[in-house]
């Protein structure tokens, strides 16, 4: 799948949340129709079975209960991609990232064999589609997510490559596959922020913490061995080595060392399908920055270097994450729908918001707020430039009917309002986008409102009605939680509806046998 992913620390947030997000985007020429759940202890599977890689395996039997956002058709799998569980731990997975023939041939994708010429049914490794539901129900810590997924990576194996991110009210881990069982793992540094396209992102990683304390850092166990074994290690001389540890090895690997360079892809597909993306959100959340910005920037839209995180010049916060992840190179010469530069420039790099984003969710931990109100999944169907995002409390039973998406085309679904809207507006993009704005905008205030409304009541209920916001199984508390993401959902129909009255009426007006003259 083709993905955006942006994380930011807890330290570089307006509110002190972890922050991570991704846009599930589907292959060209293909639309995947997403609906939200909550899925209880007693609904997740104790056997599971992978529709792509036909790979079996057993469960633990002590899942927590999630939300997450899978496909409305389950034919091809579940597909989960992101979600919180009762925790408050985040997952998204995954970006597909990219790779060279030297890690693919030192250790192969576990790609599913079908029976043939007398050989058995061979099952692939584990992917994209079966990540969230193996992994999210039986994690508390983001590390952990981190450890449960590189034990499964050693056990079965992967069919691709993944990035894969894990927070909680501390910490942001993410994980990226190297080959068909390897894996590195990386903390986000908490004043950070980190924009990664479809390609392995890791530029610096430290053998020695990841073999040893974990703090930062985590690996394979044979990670070093496996890499002198297959010379993948391309440090020249100080290239890419950190000052003062030059000559310092781990089994024959420096010590410090550039993984995008050892197991990374470096071409012209990265300069027009990848390294634009992060290029854009760099210079965005580091406008001051010469690197970026101003007559001699360092990166550029096609740099293959860009790093994998930065600190940004002010805090981030869910809107800016929202917006960045619905952009097309805005104010920019690349910008599709922009009137600067020319028409070949105005298509020559993929958008991060595209055409065939299926979702976008924003997984917000609040650190400050009670443990049962502390997950926030910011849902956002279809295309980034026409939609808006609900702010969901995690901690709940049930989601709204508006985010059960069916079979057919309905307004009556929020996927597919999304969906109409977007095909409509964007044609008359200009004429449109006054409405779209301020339906984005009063949508995101009124999440924003909702979620400080609803801690209000919940104090409210903790004080006068005896609940208990700490503890997550609350039922008056789960309740008040159910019934403020009710209420946002019915204010983001309501104007969801009049968005899609207003963009049919402009796209009518302008229809091929329109004529200027009225009846006589």
């Amino acid at each position: 799948m083709a993905c955006t992913t942006l994380l930011v620390g807890r330290k570089a947030t307006d509110d002190g949340s972890t922050l991570i997000a991704r846009n599930e985007d589907c292959g060209d020429g293909s639309f995947n129709a997403k609906s939200m759940v909550a899925v209880e202890p007693s609904d997740q599977p104790r056997t599971y079975t992978g529709v792509n890689s036909h790979l079996t395996m057993q469960l633990p039997d002590n899942p927590l209960r999630y939300v997450c956002v899978p496909n409305a058709d389950r034919s091809n799998g579940i597909w989960g991609e992101a979600g919180i569980n009762a925790a408050n731990v985040s997952m998204t997975a995954t970006e597909t990232i990219s790779t060279n023939a030297r890690v693919l041939g030192a250790d192969p994708l576990v790609t599913y064999q079908p029976a043939a010429d007398g050989q058995p049914e061979r099952p692939g490794g584990i992917g994209e589609e079966d990540l969230v539901t193996i992994i999210l129900p039986y994690i508390t810590t983001a590390k952990e997510g981190v450890a449960r997924m590189g034990a499964l990576l050693e056990e079965f194996g992967t069919y691709e490559m993944n990035g894969v991110a894990f927070g909680d009210a501390k910490d942001i881990w993410y994980i990226e596959t190297v080959g068909g069982h390897h894996w590195i793992a990386r903390r986000v540094p908490d004043d950070c922020y980190v924009a990664q396209p479809n390609r392995l992102g890791i530029d610096s990683f430290d053998l020695r913490d990841a073999l040893g304390e974990q703090h930062d850092y985590m690996c394979s166990a044979d990670l070093p061995e496996w890499m002198a074994e297959n010379h993948l290690d391309v440090t020249m001389g100080k290239s890419g080595v950190t000052e003062g540890m030059e000559g310092e090895l781990v089994r024959g690997i420096p010590a410090v060392f550039n993984p995008r360079q050892a197991f990374g892809s470096y071409t012209w597909l990265d300069m027009v399908y990848n390294n634009p993306r992060a290029w854009y959100m760099c210079s965005v959340l580091n406008l001051s920055s010469p690197d970026f910005n101003g007559p001699h920037p360092k990166y550029g839209p096609e740099s293959m270097d860009i790093p994998w995180c930065m600190v940004p010049d002010a805090k981030i916060s869910v809107m800016d994450v929202k917006n960045i992840l619905s952009s097309t190179y805005d104010g920019t010469i690349y910008d599709p729908y922009g009137l600067q530069g020319t028409d070949e420039s105005r298509n020559r790099f993929r958008d991060i918001g595209i055409n065939r984003t299926s979702e976008c969710s924003i997984l917000q931990i609040r650190p400050y707020a009670p443990v049962a109100t502390r997950g926030v999944q910011w849902v956002a169907f279809g295309s980034g430039p026409f939609n808006t995002a609900i702010a969901l409390f995690s901690n709940v039973k049930a989601i709204p009917a508006y985010l059960d998406t069916p079979a057919r085309v309905s307004t009556d679904s929020f996927y597919w309002t999304d969906r109409l809207v977007a095909a409509l507006a964007d044609h008359d993009y200009f004429d449109n986008m006054e409405a779209i704005s301020g339906y984005q905008q009063s949508t995101l205030a009124d999440g924003y409102a909702s979620l400080r409304e609803t801690d209000e009541a919940v104090a409210e209920l903790a004080g006068e009605a005896g609940a208990n916001a700490d503890d997550i199984d609350d039922a008056q508390v789960i309740a008040a939680l159910e019934k403020a993401n009710a209420e946002l959902v019915d204010k983001v129909k309501a104007a969801n509806d009049q968005l899609l009255s207003t963009v049919l009426f402009n796209r009518s007006l302008k229809m091929r046998n329109a004529f200027g003259a009225s009846d006589h």
